[in-house]
């Protein structure tokens, strides 16, 4: 059965829940994007705290569930593989989309090239580092769970899982310190409570919404016999990043290219430096795949790297560069997909 187990698990039925669910992700993001507004003009935030903290948390609460479920259900692997799926998705495809989505060329700042897209880089050092030492202190052999054919598998524990936690508690008093140096233009009164209520709203229409969306193609998935690693570091990842993609679009449609960036580096910092250590906190402590991560976390350095170069020219994002990021992720899953046919053995079985 489909979420709720209101209609039956067919493909006529999952795709319908894809449409509904799209649809009132569409609303919900509305919500969150217009709520974080609101609550950024009372509190006086730059239009880039507000990208990258309150509209970039809120969006990413489906990874957050996601990572939960997994660490849960004993796959984390799972839940990491879906989470830099979506992190490479988010520095490829959002902001390719929402360059296209202007008329002119998306501007960038010397703010978000140098600050944000500099601290996202050092968020995937941190987590590769924190992989690390949980496969030097943490050690599991093969014969005990561990990858077959010599692969490295370490155990992260609460203690390890701080280590990101304690960055990105650093990323949110640099955002505080910004903050404080910010000069907030006089605006309209704002009905605190009201924004405040909406921004909920708005999360929880999201959150219900992914979870249906990804249980839906999953479903769909399984039904035309789309393997799970494809379908999670690619259709999953995207499902989960639809919030992220909205809003992006939404900000950089009103010529608040601040926000839709930041957004998008925002995101993937909270998704690794906050996200997957919540899981291990859930659960106390999770086996992590080093020999499969490491490679995945390269593609994503690549196309942070390729990011921050594009941003960096000229401070703007145009549209020919909004295709070559579009071109580089099909390029990312045409190789998961001969990874999945094994035509190519760069990741381990």
């Amino acid at each position: 059965m489909v979420p709720g187990g209101v209609l039956p698990d067919t493909a006529v039925a999952n795709v319908l829940v894809v449409v509904l669910a799209s649809g009132t992700i569409w609303v919900g993001s509305g919500w969150l994007e217009e709520a974080a507004e609101g609550l950024a003009a009372h509190y006086g935030l730059p239009p880039v705290v507000q990208g990258t903290v309150v509209v970039a948390v809120g969006s990413s609460f489906p990874e957050l569930a996601s990572v939960v479920v997994t660490a849960l259900a004993g796959v984390f692997d799972m839940g990491v593989g879906a989470i830099v799926g979506s992190a490479i998705f988010n520095v490829l495809v959002v902001p390719a989309l929402s360059g296209l989505s202007t008329d002119d060329d998306l501007g960038s700042s010397r703010t978000i090239v140098y600050k944000e897209a500099q601290f996202y880089m050092l968020a995937v050092s941190v987590l590769v580092i924190t992989f690390a030492l949980a496969v030097i202190y943490g050690p599991v052999a093969a014969e005990a769970g561990g990858t077959d054919g010599g692969g490295l598998t370490g155990t992260i524990t609460r203690p390890l899982a701080t280590v990101p936690l304690l960055v990105y508690g650093l990323y949110l008093f640099i955002q505080w310190q910004d903050t404080n140096d910010y000069e907030a233009e006089p605006g309209a009164d704002v009905a605190v409570g009201r924004e405040w209520g909406r921004l909920a709203a708005g999360l929880l229409v999201i959150l219900a919404s992914v979870e249906a969306l990804v249980s839906a193609i999953e479903s769909l998935g399984h039904a035309f016999g789309i393997p799970e690693f494809l379908a999670g570091v690619t259709i999953v990842a995207a499902a989960t990043s639809l919030p992220d993609t909205l809003v992006s679009v939404r900000s950089a449609r009103d010529d608040n290219s601040a926000t839709s960036l930041g957004n998008v580096f925002g995101s993937n910092t909270f998704d690794l430096l906050v996200v997957i250590p919540v899981g291990v906190l859930v659960v106390g402590a999770v086996p992590v795949n080093f020999s499969a991560a490491v490679p995945m976390f390269a593609v994503l350095t690549f196309a942070t790297v390729l990011l921050f170069g594009i941003l960096r020219t000229d401070l703007t994002l145009t549209t020919l560069e909004s295709y070559a990021l579009l071109v580089t992720y099909l390029l990312f899953v045409a190789w998961v997909v001969a990874e999945t046919a094994g035509v190519t053995r760069i990741l381990p079985a």
